[in-house]
């Protein structure tokens, strides 16, 4: 009986002892060289913050550098008052809105951007990178005049699908480098298996997707949240308004209302706060995939 001997295992040269003593060259940084710029930094960061919380939350003509005492008769004005409700509901809805389009679309011209080869292919990916160099300005006049012809001016419809137009290319290439990063082996292997083409990438490729479909949407949504110009010229019924407009409403040539524009600007800040703060981990992780090339 013939048994197979394992070949002992070759030996290496044990590595040269590192010098003791010996440290590195950020290491013999003093500490307050290092932490006096970021305390600078993170001063000139919170000042403006503290800013408006101080307008936001004094009374109204005080004059302290302390926000006492403390009062929210700012907040409860610009939300009855000034109508921030229906303002709030707008851009919530707009902007989930756009959420969902620029993904669904994005998803679709991302996979076939990133498995599929058709002529022209480098001149589109061109025009798409090409796009992001044009301003939302220029846009402005032709939609305008597609939208009266579809008689959807003064309609929430006009302002997400503007919006969703002006997010789609970005969108797209950042969803077929999140694409190219997944073997196609993988969709392979359900074919094999028996699965079609969309049921592969439902269950395969779709699950891998998840923090850069997070990314794209995130950013998607702020925009939608923030964007001014659209909701300026395509809506003029004040209560289809959305917050951007609104907090412009606040601004006079005459006066402006501090602590109102403050406490708007507030209310306008925090969902987008919120937001990001639970989807950190995933933005990071989507942004990591899509930096290493497939």
């Amino acid at each position: 009986m013939i048994t197979e001997i394992a070949p002992a295992p070759e030996r290496t040269a044990p590595e040269p002892a590192r010098p003791r003593g010996r440290r590195r060259a950020w290491d013999e940084v003093p500490r307050w060289q290092i932490y006096l710029p970021l305390g600078i930094y993170l001063l000139f960061t919170l000042i403006p913050f503290y800013w408006i919380l101080l307008f936001a939350l004094r009374p109204a003509g005080s004059t302290s550098l302390v926000p006492w005492p403390m009062t929210f008769d700012h907040f409860q004005k610009v939300w009855t008052e000034r109508s921030f409700g229906t303002y709030f509901t707008n851009s919530v809805y707009v902007g989930l809105a756009t959420l969902v389009l620029t993904t669904v679309v994005a998803l679709a011209g991302g996979y076939a951007l990133a498995r599929f080869d058709f002529r022209l292919k480098r001149g589109f990916m061109l025009a798409l990178l090409c796009s992001q160099f044009v301003p939302g300005a220029l846009l402005l006049v032709p939609l305008f005049q597609i939208f009266a012809k579809l008689s959807m001016i003064n309609s929430l419809g006009s302002v997400i699908i503007a919006e969703t137009v002006f997010q789609l290319p970005l969108s797209m290439i950042l969803i077929s480098g999140f694409i190219r990063n997944v073997p196609y082996s993988l969709e392979e292997a359900a074919w094999v298996d028996g699965c079609n083409r969309m049921t592969a990438f439902r269950i395969v490729v779709l699950p891998l997707l998840r923090p850069g479909l997070i990314a794209v949407g995130s950013f998607a949504f702020v925009h939608a949240w923030n964007h001014f110009l659209f909701a300026l010229m395509f809506l003029s019924d004040q209560s289809k308004q959305t917050i951007p407009v609104g907090l412009n409403t606040l601004m006079s040539a005459d006066s402006v209302d501090l602590g109102a524009l403050a406490a708007g600007g507030i209310i306008a800040a925090v969902p987008v706060v919120i937001v990001f703060a639970f989807i950190q981990k995933w933005l990071i992780t989507g942004f990591s995939a899509g930096a290493v090339k497939g």
